[in-house]
């Protein structure tokens, strides 16, 4: 979801203030989706998954 208003514009995952490339550089220091999930009790397996995809596509 991308609200100009939100984060200066960067996509983020609905229902959060929390940036997908956040969720990215998570991942990327080598974080796991249970790790993110149980620091971050708002997302789901499915939003994580989301972001991976969302990374992917560029």
């Amino acid at each position: 979801m991308v609200a100009p208003g939100v984060l200066a514009g960067k996509p983020v995952v609905k229902g959060t203030r929390l940036a997908v490339e956040f969720i990215i550089d998570l991942l990327a220091q080598g974080w796991s989706e249970t790790e993110i999930l149980r620091n971050y009790p708002g997302l789901t397996y499915e939003d994580v998954v989301a972001c991976r995809t969302y990374a992917g596509a560029f």
